[in-house]
């Protein structure tokens, strides 16, 4: 094989052969001489050589990277495979939060405006796998916490969710009553109003949660249901010389909250909802003897039963809901009647029946990018203590009138997490705020708020 052949072999220098070639016409056409010829090819050959090796060089360094990346992913592969559980585990782990600060004037009372960080949450959940997951939800109320001020610490939920493979889901611990449009649904961002409806807060006790077991499910026409079997309330926290069972509602004087609960007796609660294109149609119930059989108690026998419909439309912009809850309480004549007759001065009765309800209209008018506004208006009508069982008017008084209230107001959404308000309530039965220190019952007041939900 002549030296010509030799070259032409390697591809990466064809150039530098076609080159020689020219230089050989050239030398024969002008008589170069052969010596002179044999050096330009000697020459030419080192440079080729030297070329070889260099190609040879990074063909080797190439096959080096190659098999260190395939040992980098054999040994991640076996690293996935004997990872432990709690390795795997610390991606699932959630946090988030919600929280909402409320000014609120009182127009026949201004020197009881006020300002208050009304909520303060912090969500921490966790899946242990792909069927088991833990929930916690922890509150802080009114910013402070002591035994001298008006705010609260709470465990607000608390449970673990198994997900079975028939389509339903169980849970054991503290969880929300799946109750109204409210209740399970909070966040400052998924209701209008610097504040909650009055329905929601004083009839269901947003955000009202028992200790229990529950199970759901859901199928594939849009109707889902709730069941469980849950503590109850207990009667015999009722205090006749307060009025929360009146200004707050019947329910948040005599909850537990999972703190140190009497569960002589548990109660059960269901809920049927269907959701169709931009419609929910709802109804729940819940229903318990609250005298919890405490000896000596004269309503250990007494039976709460709490029943509620909603629904709600959105459909364009247009974002229509409407709620009614009703609730009785059993056998209160002998528990009243020791109340009138023990010596308490104008004590608060505990109702045989309660309800409310509301209607909302509410209407994006505009929207750029995430900003958007959307103005509503509410009408309630609610009464905490609308009978008092068998006891006459002549033993207890009139009863209560129906509280009446319009809500007007608007909310600005930055994006779909924060929330400004603003609102006007109107309350044409107790325009007056109440007098507790955290100012439950607004009367008619000019309110502004910021709220945050991710």
């Amino acid at each position: 094989m002549t030296f010509m052949d030799r070259l032409v072999r390697i591809p990466k220098l064809r150039v530098a052969a076609s080159l020689l070639s020219v230089l050989t016409a050239a030398s024969q056409a002008h008589a170069v001489t052969n010596d002179e010829l044999a050096k330009k090819l000697e020459a030419l050959e080192k440079q080729n050589a030297a070329l070889q090796a260099k190609v040879e060089k990074l063909e080797a360094t190439q096959a080096a990277q190659s098999q260190q990346q395939a040992q980098s992913v054999e040994q991640k592969q076996q690293s996935a495979a004997t990872a432990s559980p709690a390795d795997e585990s610390t991606a699932s782990t959630t946090v988030s939060s919600y929280g909402e600060i409320g000014y609120t004037r009182p127009t026949k009372a201004p020197e009881k405006s006020n300002v208050s960080v009304g909520r303060a949450v912090i969500f921490v959940g966790h899946r242990f796998d792909e069927a088991t997951k833990m929930v916690g939800e922890f509150e802080w109320e009114n910013a402070i916490t002591s035994g001298q001020d008006s705010g609260e610490a709470e465990v607000e939920q608390l449970y673990v969710q198994h997900d079975f493979k028939i389509g339903v889901s169980g849970v054991a611990g503290l969880y929300l009553m799946p109750a109204g449009l409210i209740n399970q649904n909070h966040e400052p961002t998924a209701y209008y109003g610097v504040f909650r409806p009055d329905v929601d807060t004083m009839i269901i006790p947003s955000t009202w949660r028992e200790v229990g077991l529950g199970l759901s499910g859901q199928t594939d026409i849009g109707l889902s249901w709730d069941a469980g079997v849950t503590t109850d309330q207990n009667l015999s926290k009722w205090d006749p010389a307060a009025d929360e069972g009146r200004v707050r509602g019947p329910l948040q004087a005599i909850h537990q909250e999972g703190q140190f609960a009497t569960a002589r007796d548990f109660a059960v609660h269901g809920a049927l909802n269907w959701r169709g294109p931009g419609t929910l149609l709802g109804a729940s119930v819940f229903t318990g003897k609250i005298g919890q059989q405490q000896p000596d108690f004269l309503g250990n026998d007494s039976r709460l039963l709490l029943w509620e419909v909603h629904g709600r439309y959105e459909v364009s912009g247009l974002d229509l809901a409407a709620e009614y809850a009703r609730g009785t309480i059993s056998k209160t004549d002998a528990l009243n009647t020791n109340f009138l007759t023990n010596g308490t001065a104008n004590p608060t009765l505990v109702p045989s029946l309660f309800y409310g309800g509301y209607v909302q209209l509410a209407y994006r008018v505009w929207q750029d990018g995430y900003f958007k506004l959307i103005p509503f208006g509410r009408y309630e009508i609610l009464n905490t203590a609308a009978e008092f069982g068998g006891l006459s008017a002549a033993q207890t008084g009139a009863v209560q009138p129906d509280e009446k209230e319009w809500t007007l107001g608007a909310s600005f959404f930055i994006g779909e997490g924060v929330v400004l308000k603003a609102d006007y309530r109107h309350n044409q039965t107790n325009p007056f705020p109440s007098a507790i220190p955290f100012g439950f019952n607004k009367g008619t007041s000019l309110n502004f708020g910021v709220g945050y939900s991710f």
